[in-house]
C-alpha cells in the first residue's frame, strides 16, 4: 500500500516543469515543485519565505478569519485587514438605529474603543505535514470499505491526539485528491478578536448585489480587526486586561500599484471546488439543481427587498440578505460561464477517451456505469436536501426554526431525573438564541417569508418528498397556504418576545406537551423528520457512493495523464495560487481594463439608489482633489484583476506582489469566471482585488484615522 502512495505522489507532480495556468498549490510543496515557475513569472523571494517552520514566513501572517474567510496582519501590534463582507456580521453586531456602523462606519479612535466579538475567531497555521501513510497503515486490499473506514477514522483520531499532545494547539487531518492522500495541520486559534475600523457600507458594500460578482468594480471592501492575547502571547478568551498579539511576521505594505503582466500571488483558505468531476455532475447542476435555487432565493430576495424602505428592517436583515444574495448571483453565473466554455461537452470528449484507455485496464471499465446509475436518483435527492434547508436552515423560515431551541430543555425534561445544572444552562442557551433571533428579526417579513417558502415546496417536489405538514393543511386549511401561515403565527408562543422568554423561564416537564403541539414546532418537526428519516439517510449513502468512487476515479484520471499536472481541490486549508495582472475580453468588441479609479465610484453616483449613493466626504474629496499621496495620475486607484485561481474563503486573502508585500485584498471574482470552482478558464477568469492604496487613502483621508497607518510599515 505504500509504495502505491509514493507512485501516486509522483504521479500528482512529476510534471510541475509545465507551465501552470490554474491551481490551487500546498504550500508545504512550493519548493519541490512550485517556486521555480513562480520565479520564472517574476517572484524575487523563496519557497522558505512564503512557507517555512524553522522561521517566520507568510504563513505567519495569514489566518483564517472566523469560519471561511481569510484576513491578514499588517502590523506588529495584532492590526488584521480582511474584507468588509467577512467582518459584516461583527458589524451588524455592533449596529442599531441609533449606532448604525453599516450605514456610518466605525473608526475606533483609542484601544479602549475597539468592539470585541463573541464567536469570532482567527487561526493560525503553525505547520502541516503529509501522513498518508500514517493514515493508511492497516489497510489492505481483502478489506471491506466499511473495514477500511473504521480503521482510517481510528488512525486519525490517534495522530491527531498525538500531534498536540501537552500543546494548546489544534488539529485537523484532511484528505486530498478524494482521500487518495492526507495531511495534518496544527493550528494555533485565537478569540478575542476585536473591530476596529470599517468604512460606511456605502463604501465596503458599494454597487451591492448589482455590482456583486462583476467587473469593472469599485467597492472598498475591507474591514480591520485586532487580535488580542494574554501577557505571554498565547491565545485567550476575551478579557479587559488582554494585550495587542505580537505576530511573528506581518506584511509590509506597498504603495508602488501594479501594472500589466504584474506577478500576483493570494494566499488564503480557498473554501471548496471540484475540478475533477465527471460530467454527470456538471449536468445535474446546471440544468437540475441550480435553476431551483435561483428561482427560490429570488423570491427570498425579493420578500427582503419590500421591506427595505424601512431603516430599522434594513439593518436588521442586512446580513441575511447579503448572504442569500452571493450563492444567488454566483450560481446564475455558474451555468452561464458552463455554458460558455460547453463544458459538458468537454468533458464528455475527455470521458470518451478516458473509457477506451480504462477498457485495458481491467480495473477502471466499470466507473461510468457507476456514475450514470447514482447520478439518476442522486439529483434528486439532493434537491429535496438543498430545498428543505431553504424553507428551513437557510435563511428561510425563521421563527418555525426558531421553535427547536428547546429541543435540548424537551430532553432534559424527559429524564427520570432532571438535572437543574443542565436545565438552567439548557435555559440560558435558548434565551441566548432567541435574543439572538429577535434582534435581527421582523415579524410580518417571516410570515410572508414561510408562506412563500411553504407554497413553492409544494408546487416543486414530488409526492413522496412532502412531509406530513401538507396533510394538515389539505384538511383543515383546504390546501389555503396562507390561511395556515396565519394561523401559524397567531397561535405559535414562538412567534413573540415576551411570550418566548416566560415560557422558557418557567419550562418545567408540563411544558414538553405544550412545545409538541406548538405549530411552529409541529412544522418544523414535520420537515425535520423528512430531512432525518427519509432525505439526509439516502443522501447521505449517495453521497458516500460517489465519494468513494470519485476516489478511484481520480486515481484513474492520474494514471490516464500521468503528464498531467494535478492539483488538490480546495478544502478550506492554505493554499497559494500565483498569475499576473491581466484585462480580459468578456464578450466581442469588449475589452476590460485591469484597473478602476475613483473616477468611476464618482459617475456610478446615483442618491436614488441605495447600492449606488456615494458618501458625501468622498465626494468632497474628489471634487477638491485632496488625494494626498495616494493620488496616481490624477485619481485614487481603488481594485484590479489578475489571472489568479480562487474561489469562497479566499475573500480578505492577501494579494502580494514580486517582493513579498501586500498591494491589495482579494475579495471576488468577475462573473464570466465564476464557473471556476467546476473548470477553470485561463481567457476569462479574473480574480477581483481591492487595491491597497484605497485602502489607505480611505483610512487617512476619508475617516480621518491616519493614526492607524503609522503601526504599519509603508513601502513607497
Amino acid at each position: 500500500m505504500k509504495r502505491w502512495i509514493a507512485v501516486l505522489f509522483i504521479v500528482v507532480y512529476s510534471t510541475l516543469g509545465v507551465k501552470a495556468k490554474e491551481g490551487m498549490w500546498i504550500p508545504i510543496l512550493l519548493e519541490k515543485y512550485n517556486i521555480e515557475e513562480m520565479q520564472q513569472m517574476g517572484f524575487k523571494l523563496t519557497a522558505e519565505d512564503i512557507y517555512s517552520v524553522n522561521k517566520a514566513c507568510m504563513k505567519d501572517a495569514v489566518v483564517l478569519f472566523g469560519s471561511g474567510c481569510t484576513g491578514e496582519l499588517i502590523s506588529d501590534q495584532g492590526l488584521l485587514i480582511t474584507n468588509h463582507h467577512c467582518g459584516y456580521r461583527a458589524i451588524q453586531s455592533h449596529s442599531s438605529v441609533e449606532h448604525d456602523y453599516l450605514t456610518d462606519g466605525f473608526w475606533a479612535k483609542s484601544r479602549d474603543e475597539e468592539l470585541p466579538n463573541d464567536n469570532l475567531s482567527v487561526t493560525f497555521l503553525k505547520s502541516m505535514k503529509d501522513v498518508t501513510n500514517e493514515v493508511m497503515e492497516g489497510i489492505s486490499d481483502d478489506l471491506s470499505e466499511e473495514e477500511k473506514d473504521k480503521i482510517i477514522e481510528k488512525n486519525i483520531s490517534s495522530i491527531k491526539k498525538e500531534a498536540i499532545k501537552d500543546t494548546h494547539y489544534k488539529a485537523e487531518l484532511k484528505p486530498f485528491f478524494h482521500s487518495n492522500q492526507y495531511f495534518l495541520f496544527i493550528n494555533e486559534v485565537y478569540k478575542d478578536i476585536r473591530l476596529v475600523g470599517a468604512p460606511p457600507s456605502a463604501i465596503g458594500k458599494f454597487g451591492g448585489d448589482t455590482d456583486n460578482w462583476m467587473w469593472p468594480r469599485h467597492t472598498g471592501d475591507f474591514s480591520l480587526f485586532r487580535i488580542y492575547a494574554n501577557k505571554d502571547n498565547q491565545p485567550a478568551e476575551y478579557a479587559a486586561d488582554n494585550v495587542p498579539y505580537k505576530p511573528g511576521k506581518h506584511f509590509a505594505i506597498s504603495m508602488k500599484g501594479v501594472q500589466e503582466d504584474d506577478f500576483t500571488m493570494v494566499f488564503g483558505y480557498p473554501g471548496s471546488t471540484e475540478q475533477y468531476a465527471p460530467s454527470n455532475h456538471l449536468t445535474m447542476i446546471t440544468q437540475k439543481i441550480n435553476p431551483e435555487l435561483i428561482d427560490v432565493r429570488t423570491r427570498k430576495l425579493e420578500i427582503i427587498d419590500s421591506y427595505k424602505s424601512d431603516p430599522a428592517i434594513r439593518i436588521k436583515y442586512a446580513a441575511k440578505d447579503a448572504s442569500i444574495s452571493n450563492s444567488w448571483k454566483r450560481w446564475i453565473g455558474e451555468i452561464r460561464g458552463l455554458e460558455k466554455l460547453d463544458a459538458i461537452n468537454k468533458k464528455k470528449d475527455f470521458e470518451a477517451g478516458f473509457k477506451s484507455w480504462a477498457a485495458s485496464t481491467n480495473k477502471y471499465e466499470d466507473i461510468f456505469d457507476e456514475y450514470d446509475r447514482l447520478y439518476e436518483d442522486y439529483g434528486d435527492y439532493r434537491l429535496v436536501y438543498y430545498y428543505i434547508n431553504e424553507v428551513i436552515f437557510r435563511n428561510g423560515a425563521e421563527m418555525v426554526r426558531a421553535s427547536s431551541y428547546l429541543d435540548k430543555l424537551v430532553r432534559e425534561f424527559k429524564k427520570p431525573k432532571p438535572d437543574s445544572v443542565m436545565v438552567n444552562l439548557y435555559k440560558a442557551e435558548a434565551r441566548s438564541s432567541f435574543e439572538k433571533l429577535f434582534k435581527d428579526y421582523h415579524k410580518p417579513l417571516d410570515k410572508e417569508m414561510t408562506a412563500m417558502l411553504l407554497s413553492i415546496y409544494q408546487q416543486r417536489m414530488k409526492p413522496e418528498f412532502l412531509p406530513d405538514i401538507y396533510n394538515e393543511i389539505q384538511k383543515k386549511h383546504k390546501n389555503n397556504i396562507e390561511k395556515y401561515v396565519d394561523k401559524l403565527f397567531a397561535k405559535s408562543v414562538f412567534a413573540e418576545p415576551e411570550l418566548v422568554f416566560s415560557f422558557i423561564d418557567k419550562f418545567s416537564a408540563k411544558s414538553i406537551n405544550k412545545v409538541q403541539r406548538d405549530p411552529a414546532y409541529v412544522l418544523y418537526s414535520s420537515f425535520y423528520n423528512l430531512y432525518r428519516n427519509k432525505v439526509a439517510v439516502v443522501y447521505g449513502e449517495l453521497n458516500s457512493k460517489i465519494e468513494g468512487l470519485n476516489k478511484r476515479y481520480m486515481a484513474a484520471q492520474m494514471e490516464y495523464q500521468d503528464d498531467k499536472v494535478f492539483y488538490p481541490d480546495a478544502n478550506l486549508t492554505l493554499r497559494v495560487s500565483y498569475g499576473k495582472v491581466r484585462a480580459y475580453e468578456p464578450r466581442d468588441g469588449v475589452l476590460y481594463k485591469n484597473t478602476t479609479t475613483l473616477e468611476g465610484i464618482i459617475e456610478k453616483d446615483n442618491p436614488d439608489i441605495y447600492d449606488y449613493r456615494v458618501p458625501e466626504r468622498l465626494k468632497e474629496l474628489h471634487k477638491n482633489k485632496d488625494y494626498g499621496k495616494y493620488e496616481v495620475d490624477g485619481t485614487v486607484p481603488v481594485c484590479f484583476i489578475a489571472t489568479n485561481h480562487t474561489t469562497g474563503g479566499n475573500s480578505g486573502s492577501p494579494v502580494i506582489n514580486a517582493n513579498g508585500e501586500l498591494i491589495g485584498i482579494n475579495f471576488d471574482r468577475a462573473w464570466e469566471g465564476v464557473m471556476s470552482d467546476l473548470m477553470f478558464n485561463p481567457v476569462q477568469c479574473r480574480n477581483i482585488t481591492l487595491d491597497i492604496r484605497y485602502v489607505l487613502f480611505l483610512i487617512d483621508k476619508f475617516a480621518g484615522a491616519g493614526y492607524l497607518l503609522e503601526e504599519m510599515d509603508i513601502v513607497m
